[in-house]
This record gives structure tokens, sequence and C-alpha cells, in this order.
């Protein structure tokens, strides 16, 4: 198998992963502000301890570990405004509103680069955000969690293309432990104060034993390695494509919210004619990328 096949391959699995997490954040019993601080230390005790085991850790200047942990920030952020979106919708709204992110990585990544617009990625991410407006405008209901899903997408373009400058120069490992040890300390004061305003009531603070059940599927399938395969895809594939592909997520995620929690009589047509424009946009960007590749491969030989 060719590199950039097998990076295909890994950015799949990434995603079915990915589309795991809805569902799993919709069974945690948790705010998404809790809930995602115990995802990520849960992550952080388990990269670490890999680390440790492997001892192959790399060291950089301060600098760049500083936007190793500034960029676990964004994550954080990312993540708890998506678990959120779920709370205030469901699993099937938020998921499709992540689908977004090619949008906002389509304007954001060529102002980071100092590089032209590309319009065709802006209009495939265009053709997503209509499927998210056919949903807004029917389903009123679910206005507020949906504002709050595109933050969420908005947090995960800003995330991803940052991430793809460090997969040039830093190994998958160091990124993943720094970056969640970042995202830890960023909502560490969020904690505490909500602990000082509840008194330290454990009701909704202290994960049951089914909620540390799930975030342990969480933290270890959905986090440690989709993380790293999602990383190891992005040594050989855009942020756009990885942006793009992400928006499988939601057909992944919402098959198993109508299989296990019977979504499907929440929604309506708006929500079926959006999520078919979402499904086109993720095939037209998907033969692009493999017709660009195949026309590099011919002119390199």
């Amino acid at each position: 198998m060719s590199t950039f096949k097998k990076a295909l391959v890994q950015l799949h699995i990434f995603v079915f992963l990915a589309g795991l997490t809805g569902p799993l954040g919709f069974l945690i019993k948790l705010n998404g502000l809790v809930l995602v601080f115990y995802r990520i230390l849960l992550t952080v005790i388990i990269l670490w301890i890999l680390t440790l085991f492997r001892k192959n850790l790399q060291f950089y200047n301060l600098k760049t570990k500083l936007s190793l942990l500034g960029t676990g920030a964004i994550i954080a952020l990312h993540w708890v405004c998506f678990y959120q979106s779920i709370k205030l919708a469901n699993v099937s709204i938020a998921l499709v509103c992540f689908s977004s992110t090619s949008l906002f990585s389509s304007l954001i990544e060529p102002l980071w680069k100092h590089a032209k617009i590309q319009w065709s990625e802006i209009l495939i991410g265009a053709l997503s955000l209509l499927g998210i407006l056919f949903i807004f405008h029917f389903d009123t209901q679910f206005r507020t969690g949906i504002i709050v899903g595109l933050f969420s997408a908005l947090f995960a373009a800003i995330f991803s293309i940052i991430n793809k400058q460090f997969t040039n120069h830093i190994d998958v490992q160091t990124i993943q432990s720094y970056e969640m040890t970042g995202g830890l300390l960023f909502l560490l004061p969020f904690i505490v104060f909500l602990g000082f305003n509840t008194g330290f009531n454990p009701i909704g603070l202290v994960p049951t034993s089914m909620d540390w059940f799930w975030l342990a599927i969480l933290a270890i399938a959905c986090t440690v390695w989709s993380t790293h395969l999602m990383l190891s895809s992005l040594k050989h594939i855009s942020a756009f494509t990885l942006n793009v592909t992400l928006n499988l997520e939601p057909v992944y995620g919402i098959i198993l919210a109508f299989i296990f929690f019977k979504e499907q009589k929440q929604l309506g047509f708006s929500f079926y004619a959006g999520i078919i424009c979402i499904i086109i946009s993720v095939f037209i960007q998907m033969r692009r990328v493999v017709k660009q590749h195949r026309s590099t491969q011919i002119k390199i030989n």
C-alpha cells in the first residue's frame, strides 16, 4: 500500500472513531465542560504512561512547547462546544454542524499560509453550510445547539490547520502529549471555579461508574488512537482534505444515533435535505483529492 493510500485509510478510520464521540457524549451524563475535562485527564494519563515506556518524547524549545500547549486549549474549546451542542440539541444536530469545519478551513487556511483563496474549496465548503442552513431554518428548536456547534467547527478548523504545520517537523506522540496537557491545564481553572460554585457537590461533577466506562472508551479509542491516526495522515494530506472528509463523521454518528437513540423521530425533511448536501460535498472533494494525487504521480513518473 502506498503512503498516500495508507494516509487515506488512516483518515477514514479516524473519522469513523470520531463519529463514535457523539453517541458516547450522549451516554455520559455530564455537562460539556466536565465531560471534556475527564476525557482529557484520562487521555493525558495514558499518553504520558506510553511516553515513559517508549522513552521517545522529543524535546523542543519553549516557544514550540507553548505553541503545542496553546493548540491543546483550542482543542479543548472545540470539544466543550461540541458536547454542549449535543446537550442543547442532540447527537445528529451537533454532528451536522461539525461538517461546516471544511468551510471555515477553506477561508482560514489561505490566510494562515498567505496563499490565494481556493474558490473551488469555498464552494465545496459552502455546500456543507447549505445543508446546515436547511436544518437551522426549519428546525428552530435546535438553534442554540446549532450556534454552539458552529463554534465547535470553527475551533476544529483552526487547530487542524495549526496541527498540519506541526506534523512537518514534530513526531505524532509528542504533539499529542503536549496538546492534551495544554487542554487539561486550560480547563482546570474552570473546573475548580465550577466546583466552588456548586460546593463541590459530586452530582454532575463526579462521573458515575457507567460514565467512567464510557469515558475510558472515549479516551482510549476515540482520543489516543484516533488522534494518532489523524496526525499521521496529516503528514501526507492537506488540512482542508481532512476537514472535508470529517464531514462523514455526521453520517457515521447519525446512523448510530438512529439505531440506539431513535433520533430519526425528532428530525424532519430539512434534516435529510441537509445531510444529502453534506455527503455530496464529501464526494466531490474526495474525487478532487484522488485526481490531484494521480496527476502529481504522473508528473513525477
